[in-house]
């Protein structure tokens, strides 16, 4: 079996936490572990990390680089869709990737998942997922997860089951649209219909044939092999799976998981369930309240104080703070959107920017000064760069670093500095085991990062 992790979404519904440049799949909110290496995490015991696949975006390649790497998953492959093009395109060139580059079977199963639900306990999980594989590999069919609704959601499409195929397995009678209020309390006092998942099973030769039936551009495009499918990717429609495919085939399955929890982490009411109450309230991070109950805070930066408050949902950032009524996070997109129309840089990025080599925290700045703490991870080092109107000083604070200074290389440890000049080329790297932390302190009158001229890259960064 192969799986293939859908990863390369950059949705902001939880801002200000997850920004564009650091979307959901990536966050880690309640633990140390982020939603992306769980969702991998979720298929160790059943296959190899070589016979796993996540395809994601160019900008988010070394995200799932590191994050991979962090799990020991470093065997996996990382695909890159170069357009955003939907889940239709994306599981094409993911299915042809297993096939060519893989050698995946014919009669193979490939699993299909997206990277940022919470699904728990993992063993029961596994269990569906290898009753999945057995229908898909032994009907044909194209196999999806269905979730029992444990409530009328709106935010979620449905699937409505029809005859029962086996053990667990229904005929899909339908694919639902988001209802409204009062059709998704008929649905669920139904009982035939079950909230969809997004998971889905196939092999390849069932999915090539459903694309050369029902979306012949994505098939022809598909069929001309995976380097010039990667070639030609922009020729791809924009849809979903659902559009395409699975709304059309006539061989759809839906597997029940009935006592499996589910959540697709969609807003900051869906997370609410998954954090524990501590004294009336729901917090991550540190709070001290009075007569303040059924609150969720998030914060980890600072302290929050709450007085007189309730059904509050708070989600504090260095750069950014959300306040809303519980029940109305889904807006959030509203201010996102704001945000975009104004140009605002919160939207895009976190004070904290995560790169191929490490992170980069702005700690302040003001006129013709910004001062930032970076962190190199062991064994990687910054582009071979110059900068024409700035200079920059560097303090160690941890960890023992190599500095490129036109040429000439010098080592430099915790409690020392250095001074680059304008103009000056420089490098920076962490030659070490540990991590290199220094505080870098820029001076000049254009600070942009569009003043970074680079001579040379170990990431293919160009600029």
């Amino acid at each position: 079996m192969k799986i293939v992790i859908l990863a390369g979404g950059s949705g902001t519904r939880l801002f200000p936490l997850s920004r564009a440049d650091y979307p959901k799949q990536f966050l880690k909110i309640s633990d140390d572990t982020s939603y992306l290496q769980k969702t991998a995490g979720r298929f160790l015991g059943m296959v190899k990390a070589r016979d796993m696949v996540i395809v994601t975006n160019n900008d988010y390649y070394y995200h799932v680089k590191s994050q991979m790497s962090e799990i020991g998953l470093k065997d996996c492959h990382i695909i890159c869709e170069p357009e955003g093009r939907n889940t239709a395109p994306a599981i094409a060139l993911a299915t042809v990737f297993c096939q060519e580059k893989l050698g995946a079977r014919e009669d193979e199963c490939i699993f299909v998942t997206p990277s940022d639900h919470i699904i728990e306990p993992v063993g029961r999980f596994q269990a569906v997922v290898k009753k999945v594989r057995e229908n898909c590999e032994g009907t044909g069919a194209i196999v999806t997860i269905g979730i029992k609704p444990v409530q009328p959601e709106t935010g979620y499409g449905y699937i409505m089951c029809g005859a029962q195929q086996s053990e667990c397995c229904y005929h899909v009678e339908a694919f639902k649209e988001k209802p409204n209020k009062s059709l998704a309390e008929q649905y669920v006092a139904s009982g035939r219909y079950y909230w969809n998942s997004g998971m889905f099973a196939f092999t390849p030769a069932v999915m090539m044939a459903e694309l050369a039936k029902n979306a012949s551009d994505i098939y022809e495009l598909a069929a001309r092999g995976y380097d010039e499918l990667v070639r030609d990717f922009q020729e791809m429609p924009n849809i979903s799976l659902d559009y395409a495919v699975a709304e059309k085939a006539g061989n759809m399955q839906v597997c029940l998981m009935d006592d499996v929890y589910w959540n697709d982490v969609g807003s900051f009411d869906a997370i609410v369930e998954t954090v524990p109450e501590e004294d009336g309230n729901r917090v991550i991070g540190e709070l001290v309240a009075a007569d303040a109950h059924d609150n969720l805070i998030i914060g980890r930066d600072r302290l929050i104080c709450t007085i007189g408050v309730s059904n509050l949902i708070v989600a504090d950032t260095p750069d950014a703070l959300l306040i809303c009524e519980k029940g109305r996070s889904q807006q959030v997109k509203e201010i996102v959107n704001k945000l975009k129309a104004a140009e605002r840089q919160e939207v895009q990025e976190n004070i904290t920017v995560y790169r191929p080599w490490g992170q980069s925290t702005t700690l302040s700045e003001g006129d013709g000064y910004r001062v930032k703490k970076i962190t190199v991870n062991p064994g990687e080092k910054l582009s071979l760069q110059m900068h024409y109107h700035r200079s920059e000083h560097w303090t160690v604070l941890q960890g023992t670093g190599k500095l490129t200074l036109d040429d000439k290389t010098v080592i430099f440890k915790e409690n020392e500095s250095t001074y680059i000049p304008i103009a000056t080329k420089h490098r920076l790297e962490n030659p070490g085991k540990m991590p290199l932390t220094i505080i870098e302190v820029q001076n000049g009158k254009y600070l942009g990062d569009d003043d970074i001229i680079r001579f040379d890259d170990v990431y293919g960064r160009k600029g």
